[in-house]
């Protein structure tokens, strides 16, 4: 399975009025609930990769965003990123031009609060978590991550080829 991630209003909820935790790796702590949700979703697929969709994809090397992920309480195997956006491309293009360029045949979930991704095409928008910035992934975002887990892609392409 591929989790294409974010970190601001996900990982760490972006809250205007509050500061966040910095860490000594100086990157924002992540939110325990955030934490507790995708580490089950971790545990209960083993083959994961995860991709970095957040803007600040390109301010660590690959081995150091591991790292904070496991600073964080969060062992990933297979970590990837989106390629830098050099070209300020919203949230919706940078992800569909992943997809243009990658032949996957593995499920995926999209994890963001970038309101941009409501207007992604419905096979993928059907696999989008969209949290809110203020408060971040949490517990009532797992029984939607269920149903997309337990929905089999190939049953999404033959329903909307």
């Amino acid at each position: 399975m591929l989790i294409f991630l974010d970190i601001d209003g996900v990982m760490a909820p972006a809250k205007s009025w509050q500061r966040p935790d910095i860490l000594e790796d100086g990157f924002v702590d992540f939110s325990s609930k955030a934490v507790s949700v995708l580490q089950d979703v971790l545990a209960q697929n083993a083959d994961t990769t995860i991709i970095l969709t957040t803007s600040h994809k390109s301010r660590f090397s690959l081995s150091q965003w591991k790292i904070i992920f496991e600073r964080r309480g969060l062992k990933v195997n297979k970590l990837e990123s989106l390629n830098d956006n050099n070209d300020f491309q919203s949230r919706k293009v940078e992800i569909l031009n992943w997809f243009e360029s990658n032949d996957i045949h593995e499920d995926f979930i999209i994890i963001d609060d970038d309101k941009s991704l409501n207007d992604l095409p419905t096979f993928y928008k059907d696999r989008l978590i969209l949290t809110s910035s203020l408060v971040g992934l949490n517990e009532s975002h797992w029984a939607d991550i269920q149903d997309i887990v337990n929905t089999q892609l190939y049953l999404s392409l033959v329903n909307n080829p």
